[in-house]
């Protein structure tokens, strides 16, 4: 047996924005979905999928999971997350290997931007 990673589901009150905004964010299409239910790829890409699964509550806290983009330009890539309806949740590391800022998709899930040197 031969155990691969396919996907990472996000939790969503409004699966339709949350995907929305990956969906631009990352110039990744609406795959086959079930109802109610958005996915962003299709099963058998070389990426995994994005998954959005609707739930009835609000996220709490921090997520302990998130995803990392890499962009060429810091700045750009922040005012585009901010454009599509994200937010910058005011944490920055920089590192001799790049910068990493964290910010927040329109439902407050947490990711790394990451433009590396």
């Amino acid at each position: 047996m031969t155990n691969r990673w396919v996907g990472v589901t996000i939790d969503c009150v409004d699966v339709e924005r949350v995907a929305a905004f990956w969906s631009a964010l990352l110039d990744r299409p609406r795959g086959p979905s079930q109802d109610g239910w958005v996915y962003l790829g299709e099963p058998g890409d070389v990426e995994p999928r994005l998954v959005f699964q609707p739930v009835g509550e609000a996220k709490r806290g921090k997520v302990r999971v998130h995803l990392d983009v890499a962009v060429d330009d810091i700045g750009v890539g922040m005012g585009e997350v901010v454009g599509l309806g994200g937010s910058f949740t005011g944490e920055r590391h920089d590192y001799d290997e790049g910068v990493v800022v964290v910010m927040a998709d329109p439902e407050g899930h947490e990711f790394c931007l990451v433009q590396y040197y």
